[in-house]
């Protein structure tokens, strides 16, 4: 359980995130995520890296039950240095990052897929941020890379998922596959990445990132300070009591406790 990574033939790293049962990931398991990906871009004999997952979905978002069981705000700002720690790590790897989705992928699950190079998805795979209906925000910033912002911003606001067929139709998802096929070709594009010269890639790389329109680290930062008032004014806490009360969001925002 945790975080695995292995070297393949090839000049393939692969990560693996692995936290049952739904891959939830604690606030410590975000920054080991970050170092995984990080010290794969580092090895030379790295030449791209596949971020995969075990189980039912690919990734669940922040683990809340951490987070309500632990007094104060610490949890809430690992978790949120942690996101970031490991969004970024997918942006700043020094190799191109192909990540093989299966099942769901919500929450933070989106911020890691939307700073990708290339994503494949199993058919069964659907993409959404249910921050709203957690009292929170966040990876809006990489939901708009993924789909066109009217789209984004319909999906942000009522929490709605889209599948990976229609992303796939928004040209964001590369290839949709049957599950079991999924990690065959994620291993597929990434091998003809890694036949290339690791020098120019890695250039490549760099050159992608420099001519980005968009921060994406400042502007994930900006959303999460939202969020950290949302904290202070009392809001989230009601949102996240009632989803591990009941698993569901709230079916009145403007309800109060007491």
């Amino acid at each position: 359980m945790g975080i695995r990574s292995a070297s393949e033939p090839g000049g393939i790293t692969t990560v693996t995130v692995d936290y049952p049962p739904v891959n939830a990931i604690p606030s410590r398991g975000w920054f080991e995520l970050a170092d995984a990906i990080l010290d794969a871009g580092r090895n030379p004999d790295t030449h791209v890296v596949i971020l995969r997952a075990e189980g039912r979905g690919f990734n669940a978002g922040v683990d809340i039950k951490e987070m309500q069981a632990t007094d104060g705000y610490g949890a809430l700002v690992d978790a949120n240095r942690g996101c970031a720690a490991a969004f970024a790590a997918v942006y700043d790897c020094a190799v191109p990052v192909v990540v093989a989705v299966n099942g769901f992928c919500v929450g933070g699950g989106i911020g890691l897929v939307g700073n990708a190079d290339v994503i494949v998805a199993s058919d069964d795979a659907v993409f959404g941020l249910p921050e709203v209906d957690r009292g929170a925000l966040g990876a809006a910033t990489h939901l708009a890379r993924l789909v066109p912002q009217h789209m984004m911003r319909t999906l942000y606001y009522t929490a709605q998922n889209v599948t990976a067929q229609q992303l796939q139709h928004f040209g964001s998802v590369y290839e949709v596959v049957p599950r079991e096929k999924l990690d065959d070709t994620a291993r597929d594009i990434a091998a003809k990445i890694a036949a290339k010269d690791t020098r120019v890639i890695r250039c490549a790389k760099e050159a992608i990132n420099g001519i980005d329109p968009v921060d994406v680290k400042t502007s994930y930062r900006l959303e999460q300070g939202y969020t950290f008032e949302l904290n202070l004014a009392g809001v989230s806490d009601e949102h996240r009591d009632e989803f591990v009360e009941t698993g569901k969001p709230r079916s009145n925002s403007n309800n109060r406790k007491g």
